[in-house]
């Protein structure tokens, strides 16, 4: 769909009113549990035993962080970072207000 101005319309791809949090975390693969650390720079310090191969350690982070927030995996994207320890986030239908418990561990 295109708008008059000769723009795309986003009315398609964005859903009004939804939520969206950015989220910036250090990655530390091949770690011998699935955690998250606690406050780290300017984000969070998570841990996940997949290594950095082929994107395996990608996933295990998104799957690790959507059982964390109780969210689908499918609602968390990263924006930045696809290659680093240090990723950006983008969080859909959820707001994500600071408050994980860092002393909870999930294997």
């Amino acid at each position: 769909m295109v708008a008059r101005t000769g723009e795309p319309s986003n009315s398609l791809l964005r859903i009004p009113d939804m939520k969206e949090t950015l989220l910036k975390v250090y990655l530390q693969p091949k770690s011998s549990k699935n955690e998250m650390v606690g406050p780290y720079r300017d984000g969070i310090k998570v841990k996940v035993t997949a290594p950095p191969i082929e994107g395996k350690a990608n996933e295990s982070l998104i799957r690790f962080l959507a059982k964390e927030i109780g969210i689908p995996p499918s609602s968390i994207e990263i924006i930045k970072g696809h290659h680093a320890r240090e990723k950006t986030l983008r969080i859909l239908g959820t707001v994500v207000n600071g408050q994980f418990d860092f002393k909870k561990k999930i294997c």
